[in-house]
């Protein structure tokens, strides 16, 4: 099972290698990448969001899933996992970006973008189209500059949707039992 994933992973990268490289999009993936490095785009959302109080809860529930999504993703299971990255299997590929050192599985840009993304989409569904498809060019990025295979991007969308959904109902948990202790005094 996991030689025909693998095979199908190789396929799909090679595919994108091949036939969808041209000169905008070698531009305009290592942009939409490094607006994606360490969450750095969805952080700014979040500080931004502290600003305005209607907002602001949004702002906390984005903090946290990023939090969550680098300590699951990252510090556990990236070492744990030790996937390497395409393009440290094959170094005869042109890269548009540095090469990654750490591991691959799961995509950090990935999981990320979808964790902000799911609360961005639940505090304001305009804001969360916009979110989305961010989202999904910063993780398309990720395939398209030989660093993740899309199995990396899968796993990443669904923890970040793991993580985003977390901090939202921890959240929402705290904010209730606020207001239930405060209606108690």
């Amino acid at each position: 099972m996991l030689i025909w994933i693998q095979n199908v992973d190789n396929n799909i990268i090679g595919f994108v290698q091949t036939n969808l490289h041209n000169s905008i999009f070698d531009v305009m993936m290592p942009l939409f990448s490094f607006i994606g490095n360490n969450g750095a785009v969805w952080l700014i959302i979040a500080v931004i969001f502290l600003f305005f109080p209607k907002y602001r809860k949004y702002g906390i529930m984005i903090a946290l899933g990023l939090f969550l999504t680098d300590l699951i993703g990252e510090v556990t299971l990236k070492p744990l996992i030790a996937r390497v990255r395409p393009c440290n299997l094959n170094t005869n590929v042109l890269m548009l970006i540095s090469r990654p050192v750490d591991f691959s599985f799961p995509s950090g840009h990935t999981s990320t973008s979808f964790s902000a993304t799911i609360v961005i989409w639940r505090s304001n569904r305009k804001f969360g189209v916009f979110a989305l498809l961010l989202a999904m060019l910063i993780a398309f990025s990720r395939l398209y500059l030989y660093v993740h295979y899309p199995t990396d991007l899968l796993a990443g969308a669904v923890l970040g949707m793991f993580c985003g959904a977390a901090a939202m109902g921890l959240i929402d948990l705290i904010i209730r039992k606020e207001a239930s202790h405060c209606q108690k005094l």
